[in-house]
């Protein structure tokens, strides 16, 4: 989360004018709050939703936010990336989630309703290239170790039946938004662990 305000934001067209102004944010899988807190601290005129299927999660994010004292701007609720509610966002983020889930098209596809007709999905997820031997490299093999176990047995788990697999790279990405209605899809940044996508209606 480091790179969030100071790189990621920055790196998405527009995005840090807007949020800069007082934007709209949903924070999809927000877990604990970190990411929706640290927004909501960049950008004093923006407000964050975040939402999280699993409840405890979303308790304790409430309050981190207020402990921060972000808690007039910041709300969080009970969620999952196809349910959570809201329209009209500037920014809709995602964080090292799609990949887990077992209808990541679902969740593109009510990602792209929620967004204003000019808002931004910033999509963060495993660094992997398109190439299986292009990935034969520490952290590609570390990431197969971790999809083989966890990542995909628990995409399955779910209801969907669309998991995108070990080490969804690009390519993967790309099909499933433009099928999900998007029309702009870009990596807009990256580190060693991470690649970062703007994805626009």
């Amino acid at each position: 989360m480091a790179e969030l305000v100071p790189n990621w934001i920055p790196a998405l067209d527009g995005v840090d004018a807007k949020l800069t102004a007082g934007g709209r944010v949903a924070d999809l899988g927000c877990g604990l709050g970190s990411s929706a807190v640290l927004i909501a601290q960049a950008y004093p005129r923006t407000t964050v939703v975040g939402s999280d299927y699993h409840a405890e999660s979303i308790e304790r994010a409430h309050k981190k936010a207020a402990e921060a004292g972000v808690g007039d701007r910041v709300g969080f609720e009970v969620a999952t990336a196809q349910t959570f509610t809201g329209t009209g966002y500037d920014l809709v983020t995602m964080f090292d989630a799609l990949h887990d889930m077992g209808d990541p098209l679902g969740a593109a596809r009510r990602v792209r309703d929620a967004l204003a007709p000019d808002g931004t999905w910033l999509l963060v997820e495993p660094y992997a290239a398109d190439n299986v031997e292009d990935n034969f490299n520490p952290v590609g093999r570390l990431y197969y170790a971790g999809s083989t176990f966890l990542c995909v047995p628990n995409g399955l788990s779910q209801p969907g039946g669309y998991v995108l697999g070990a080490q969804a790279g690009a390519a993967a990405i790309g099909e499933l938004v433009t099928e999900a209605g998007f029309s702009r899809f870009r990596c807009a940044a990256q580190t060693a662990f991470n690649l970062v996508y703007e994805i626009r209606p």
